[in-house]
């Protein structure tokens, strides 16, 4: 008899997961046996090609389209998901943008675009799903913050700023649910290969991979197995906690 997955009977919602690391963790959490929910704002293709491919592994999966930043459109998602679904029991904030600039140069719309979606984003969806998972007395929160959120990152103020309110979120709706069995987490992913390092100047690649230990860049997978694990039953007494997947660079 097939041992029964991991997460075999629970429903996740993973936000901005058309592509990169998103994508990467859809795809775990759907091997492991979840119902995997892809979020995602301009990428609609993307995101339908990860349901497909979920689906064409024998998964569930269904695409949503909202942007995360917006307060009452996040609520209508959360809504119809319930409706359907009945309980949601994983969520995972990725949804994530960049807006790169100086600070002397960042305009208010630069950093306001990016809170509003890496922060903002991640505080509606919290907001509109933790009365069920107040009800339902279990859930597991994963937000994707970075390691620039813990040790800063010149020209990105705006992300940086953003990533190190995701950890401040992260610990103090970790305190607020814990007594009702919902964990709330957050991983820090390093330098990892996905299409915004790969589009970066040799230079910098150079001098990012040599500030990591392990003298090698990550993989989205490596973020999406911790991911997981942070999903599934292991880690029932875990939370509040940062996790960085990074080489060692943040030791």
């Amino acid at each position: 008899m097939e041992k029964e997955k991991e997460l075999a009977g629970r429903v996740a919602l993973v936000t901005g997961a058309g592509r990169g690391i998103g994508r990467a963790i859809a795809l775990e959490l759907a091997g492991q046996g979840a119902v995997v929910l892809v979020n995602y704002n301009g990428s609609r293709e993307c995101a339908q090609e990860v349901v497909r491919e979920i689906e064409e592994n024998g998964g569930r999966s269904e695409s949503f389209g909202c942007d995360v930043s917006d307060f009452h459109a996040c609520g209508k998602m959360i809504e119809e998901i319930m409706k359907k679904y009945l309980h949601v029991d994983i969520l995972v904030n990725n949804a994530g943008i960049t807006r790169d600039n100086l600070i002397v140069r960042m305009t208010e719309e630069e950093y306001d675009q990016v809170l509003n979606t890496n922060l903002k984003g991640a505080f509606h969806t919290i907001r509109h799903l933790s009365r069920y998972f107040l009800k339902q007395r279990g859930g597991k929160i994963i937000n994707i913050s970075s390691v620039s959120g813990v040790e800063g990152n010149a020209g990105q103020a705006n992300y940086c700023a953003s990533k190190a309110g995701l950890i401040g979120l992260t610990k103090s709706v970790a305190r607020e649910l814990a007594c009702k069995g919902v964990c709330a987490n957050a991983v820090a992913p390093g330098f990892i290969d996905t299409e915004m390092t790969r589009s970066m100047p040799e230079k910098a690649r150079e001098a990012a991979l040599a500030s990591i230990p392990m003298k090698r860049q990550g993989s989205v997978e490596d973020v999406a197995r911790l991911t997981a694990f942070l999903a599934g039953r292991g880690s029932d007494y875990i939370t509040g906690q940062v996790f960085c997947v990074d080489g060692g660079m943040t030791m």
